[in-house]
């Protein structure tokens, strides 16, 4: 059944909404993994940059030789909508996860996001909706598993001192904060009819963003030092953000937004268990029982939403 949440957006049919979700959900968990490897000889901004400026441009080329050039021309407030929106989600979103993960654990980083559904329902409630018990149910049963996964014994720096951990968590949960804002209210804005319009002009802006950003925090890339790895993780990355952003612009305008964001939950669990198959990074019992906590959450804030 279609419909519209509070946000005004029609809602596509469940079943059109399960695989740009599942997608969304691997896809951006793998991300993480791929980050702390680009940022081993990559600068971290400027490494994103790369990436982004390299999707953009191949979805534009494929957006022109699909759908004519003339499909790329956008209005000047679609164009200020999207570069507040690609600077706010993803140049400080991204870029802020890139500079973590050179001190925190790569799964930790992705626990760490997985507040923003949280802040999503608080923006639910304040705009006067009642979400569903079992939403609200799950989202508290994902919150207690969060807490079983980065309360125990703090987390050892994989660079750095204690100090440099705890300064860069508390960016990553402000930048959490940062993505769950604009992308509530992207609905507001004057944002072209297309979503591959839309990741295009994102991911570029972004691009753009994370080099001037990169050059100002006195980043410098060496091409012959970087390691054919980071590389690699690099090309990945840009298909993931073609892949995973599209997705997630799609599902913005096709489903309910508490729904969408439950990719914060599926994330870590991905992320947490790549982190220690490809690179070692330790999983306690304490995160075990936190992962075990958390998908019983989704499931739960999913069938909210379904019953909705």
């Amino acid at each position: 059944m279609t419909g519209s949440d509070v946000r005004g957006v029609t809602r596509a049919p469940s079943a059109q909404i399960w695989g740009p979700l599942v997608a969304l959900w691997l896809i951006w968990g793998s991300t993480y993994l791929g980050i702390s490897i680009m940022g081993r000889s990559l600068p971290p901004l400027m490494g994103n940059s790369l990436r982004f400026a390299a999707a953009g441009v191949v979805m534009a080329v494929i957006i022109g030789l699909a759908k004519g050039w003339r499909s790329l021309v956008v209005t000047r407030a679609q164009l200020r909508s999207m570069a507040i929106m690609g600077v706010m989600l993803l140049a400080v979103g991204i870029g802020t996860v890139a500079l973590a993960e050179r001190y925190v654990p790569s799964g930790i980083v992705a626990l760490l996001v997985a507040v923003m559904p949280l802040w999503i329902i608080v923006f639910r409630v304040r705009a006067g909706e009642r979400p569903a018990a079992l939403t609200l149910a799950g989202v508290a049963l994902g919150m207690a598993g969060l807490a079983f996964m980065v309360m125990p014994g703090g987390t050892t720096p994989i660079a750095g001192s204690d100090t440099d951990v705890v300064v860069w968590s508390l960016a990553v949960l402000a930048s959490s904060f940062c993505w769950a804002l604009f992308s509530w209210r992207s609905s507001r804005y004057d944002l072209p009819s297309s979503p591959l319009v839309v990741t295009a002009y994102e991911m570029l802006i972004a691009g753009a963003a994370l080099m001037l950003a990169g050059a100002a925090a006195g980043e410098r890339l060496h091409p012959d030092l970087v390691s054919g790895q980071a590389w690699l993780a690099c090309a990945y990355l840009a298909l993931a953000s073609l892949a995973g952003y599209s997705a997630y612009m799609w599902l913005l305008g096709n489903a309910p937004l508490s729904l969408t964001s439950t990719y914060a939950y599926v994330n870590p669990v991905v992320a947490v268990f790549l982190g220690w198959l490809v690179i070692g990074e330790a999983i306690s019992r304490d995160v075990i029982v936190g992962l075990t906590v958390v998908v019983g959450g989704v499931a739960l804030v999913v069938t909210g939403e379904r019953r909705r």
